[in-house]
């Protein structure tokens, strides 16, 4: 009978229960917005393990460009800066989130740095002021990027109430962000988004 006592309210305890959740970001005119960073905050909140900070992340300098433009990456993980083109660079951050500097160097030559402190670090070169992009640090695992069609999934979602926020660079938002309550359960439905977003530079393929 202690036995059965002690089983029982394991029987009936509720599963746990994760979600994907499709996610469209579209602008004012409904024109799909890539690049857009989506992220997902439980209210018991989040924890990043040593296994989200182990991902390859690379903002590499080709074609007188960073590629990608944006990169979400987990806080505490290092990216690397590999230089792709045939001249030299200087990356660096004045962004409080991080200030760095990774002095000139060449082709085929790559330079590493670890972001700690979530928030944007807008990175740029020293040498060619058109070259720009965005690294966007994060506290919490459940995060995704709109692709062209501006669509993404945020995955494995848990159960219960939470934060969604997005975020993008030329947002007009207050500090690019926008903030959605989310009750994920059985019955959640796919998000949409509408951004009003600043005319994208030309020049340099840049933000």
């Amino acid at each position: 009978m202690k036995i059965f006592a002690y089983l029982l309210p394991l029987a009936f305890a509720p599963a746990a229960f994760a979600a994907d959740v499709p996610v469209t970001v579209l602008d004012i005119a409904g024109k799909p917005v890539a690049d857009t960073v989506i992220t997902y905050t439980p209210d018991q909140g989040a924890t990043l393990s040593a296994a989200d900070r182990k991902g390859s992340f690379v903002v590499a300098q080709e074609d007188m460009q960073f590629t990608p433009k944006v990169l979400v990456i987990p806080a505490g993980s290092t990216v690397n800066f590999p230089n792709n083109d045939t001249v030299s660079h200087h990356v660096y951050s004045f962004s409080p989130a991080k200030k760095f500097q990774l002095p000139l160097y060449g082709h085929g030559i790559s330079r590493s740095m670890k972001f700690d402190s979530e928030g944007t670090v807008a990175i740029g070169c020293n040498i060619h002021d058109s070259m720009q992009a965005y690294i966007r640090v994060v506290g919490t695992p459940y995060f995704a990027k709109t692709d062209a069609k501006g669509r993404a999934v945020l995955k494995n979602l848990p159960d219960g109430k939470g934060q969604v926020l997005v975020w993008h660079p030329l947002s007009t938002a207050k500090d690019g962000e926008t903030l959605q309550p989310l009750i994920v359960n059985a019955g959640v439905k796919p998000l949409n988004f509408r951004l009003k977003v600043r005319r994208m530079s030309t020049a340099g393929g840049g933000y």
